[in-house]
């Protein structure tokens, strides 16, 4: 575990309508919050896409024809290269809309958590299996209640 301060590089990147989407500013402390005490350096960027873009990647990337909630793409980097570029998320906001109002909760709940859960992807977690599902789940709750935020697995 990591102590201090951490020094992050967020780019946010807004290629669908920004009614109903949070200010980048809040996708930053959403990903320190995931990154605290975890590492200590960190570029990332995060692009808020329609559900076009959002179908087209998750088609090309995952075989799978639609548009989902948000996908983790880890960087990368050659052998022995020493970056601190964590990767990319990518954000539905149509879809993460659509799930708030179905699942009765605010918007900008439901994007705090997919920004964490995201994060975590790009550190490596996973929910292949349900101990590590469990594990994960644990993890963001933890996070989003230190950030104040609601148990995104209630009522599930």
């Amino acid at each position: 575990m990591t102590r201090g301060p951490v020094r992050l590089d967020v780019s946010v990147n807004y290629a669908a309508p920004r009614a109903g989407v949070p200010a980048a500013a809040s996708f930053r402390k959403w990903v320190a919050a995931a990154l605290k005490g975890r590492i200590r350096e960190a570029d990332l960027a995060i692009r808020i896409v329609d559900a076009k873009e959002g179908r087209a990647l998750n088609r090309h990337y995952r075989g799978k024809d639609y548009a989902t909630n948000v996908l983790s793409f880890p960087a990368e980097l050659p052998e022995g290269v020493k970056l601190p570029l964590l990767g990319d998320l990518v954000i539905c906001a149509p879809v993460v809309a659509r799930e708030a109002a179905e699942q009765g909760k605010p918007a900008i709940a439901h994007y705090a958590h997919l920004t964490v859960h995201g994060v975590l992807h790009l550190l490596g977690w996973d929910h292949n299996n349900d101990k590590d599902a469990e594990a994960m789940e644990q993890l963001e709750r933890e996070i989003l209640a230190g950030l104040g935020l609601p148990d995104p697995y209630a009522g599930e």
